[in-house]
């Protein structure tokens, strides 16, 4: 079984069936998987097979999803790409990828080299049959590049089809459900969250092209949406976005976090505002990409959850050794969803792939049950003196000060104390600076207290909402 031959089963179930929706169309299951024969077919007709990369340039559009199953049933790889990336970044992806060719949308615009000719409005009423295994390799998914160029991940067919389908286990995703997809679908969590774990239940994409409270809010309310997946980000604009509707998530039974760490006075102002529990996880690219949710109805604030199906997560110190409960250490994960490695990146892959284990470079914590909690990424530690200064524990301190909407807090080079603590805040309504001082020296020991508190229109995100830090590193 792979996500293809779960396309074709659920249009021999339920062919009528609505899969996608879009602002401009319906895609019923059988309309679906049509279309993914018709693009295939084009492909074959193109020369491109088994063991091809191809190159996917689009946002959230349905022609997206029908280009990813089309390449996947033509035998050959996926590579998709941010459709916002400057020349010089597709550039780098489309040679290190040895892609032979792209599919652009066809209003995307902007001239590009080997773009592949695909009518997706052509119907070529002619099943494809191509054997899809697991073993093979699906996508190759480039992380965000945070130190030095981009590394591909590479994902089998394998990889997917456990995450999505453990992923629609574990928390309870049914072919009953519609999916609010609004995420970026060529990131790895819309991708499997979002998009694969609802498809492969037989239920319903409702496929927004980027994100709005206000869409939001009218889905839950007008769309019968049941399943909301965002970032913390999203889930910060639905709670200061004023709305007419009296239920202003309707219909919605769960909500997904992930992406980046959510704020625990952020969630408790959520869940007491709206009603809904917050069910936050994590993943990264390399392990397709979840390792762990908090279970629907057992959420624990601040944690990430408890491992999910066919999944291992522990913490371990810089030796491997596994470390008791509540003692910080790097996580490290085992399962059928982690990666072979990076493409034509040994030396990368070595780096993160240790007997087995797949190394984050998270500093976390478990506690007696399982549940884990993030305690930041290993090399955003700020050292301030000697101390360990993590800028996750700074940031929720901020977040409980009832002014601050958003906050980034990281290290800066000080000549005496060898890193110092700053912050960048935006913030709702006028606020004297010296308050947010007081408020963090009031719940911080000395030297985690912020040097330096800089009020700031917006903070810089990648295309997931995704706060960039490093763009934020000596920038006053």
């Amino acid at each position: 079984m792979t996500l293809i031959h779960a396309l074709y089963e659920n249009s021999e179930k339920n062919p009528l069936k609505p899969a996608i929706i879009t602002e401009q169309r319906t895609y019923t299951y059988e309309q679906l998987l049509k279309s993914v024969e018709s693009v295939a077919a084009q492909l074959h007709d193109q020369e491109f097979h088994k063991g091809d990369q191809i190159v996917i340039i689009m946002g959230n559009e349905a022609e997206f999803i029908i280009s990813l199953y089309a390449i996947w049933l033509v035998g050959a790889t996926a590579v998709p790409i941010n459709p916002n990336y400057s020349e010089r970044e597709i550039a780098y992806i489309l040679a290190q990828s040895d892609s032979k060719g792209m599919i652009v949308h066809p209003n995307q615009g902007g001239n590009y080299t080997n773009e592949i000719a695909i009518d997706f409005e052509l119907k070529i009423d002619l099943p494809f049959d191509n054997e899809v295994v697991l073993e093979q390799l699906a996508i190759i998914l480039y992380t965000s590049g945070t130190t030095g160029n981009p590394k591909g991940a590479m994902l089998t067919h394998g990889n997917l089809y456990h995450n999505a389908s453990d992923v629609a286990d574990f928390l309870g995703i049914f072919h009953e459900d519609r999916m609010i997809t609004v995420l970026p679908v060529f990131h790895v969590f819309a991708l499997t969250v979002a998009v694969n774990a609802p498809l492969f239940q037989g239920a319903t994409l409702l496929l927004q092209k980027s994100f709005s409270p206000k869409e939001v809010f009218r889905a839950a309310n007008e769309q019968q949406a049941t399943v909301f997946a965002g970032v913390p980000t999203m889930y910060s604009f639905l709670l200061h976005t004023p709305t007419d509707y009296a239920q202003p998530l309707g219909t919605i039974r769960l909500a997904i976090s992930g992406g980046s760490s959510l704020p625990t006075a952020m969630l408790q102002n959520f869940e007491e505002t709206f009603q809904l529990k917050i069910s936050e996880g994590y993943g990264l690219s390399e392990a397709s990409p979840v390792t762990c949710f908090n279970p629907f109805g057992k959420q624990k604030a601040g944690s990430i959850g408890q491992s999910i199906i066919h999944v291992e997560n522990r913490i371990v110190d810089d030796h491997g050794d596994v470390l008791p409960v509540h003692e910080v250490g790097e996580l490290v994960v085992r399962g059928k969803n982690v990666m072979g490695g990076y493409y034509k990146m040994a030396e990368e892959t070595a780096k993160v792939l240790k007997n087995g284990w797949l190394h984050t470079g998270d500093l976390a914590y478990m506690d007696e049950e399982g549940y884990i909690f993030i305690v930041d990424r290993k090399k955003d530690v700020c050292i301030v003196g000697g101390y360990n200064v993590y800028p996750r524990e700074v940031e929720e301190v901020l977040y409980r000060h009832g002014s601050i909407v958003e906050v980034a807090v990281v290290g800066e080079e000080d000549l005496h104390y060898g890193e110092r603590v700053v912050a960048y805040v935006t913030i709702k309504g006028e606020v004297d600076v010296q308050s947010l001082f007081v408020h963090c020296q009031s719940n911080l020991v000395d030297y985690k207290v912020p040097s330096h508190i800089q009020i700031v229109e917006q903070l810089p995100k990648n295309s997931t909402g995704k706060i960039m830090k490093r763009l934020l590193k000596n920038k006053k």
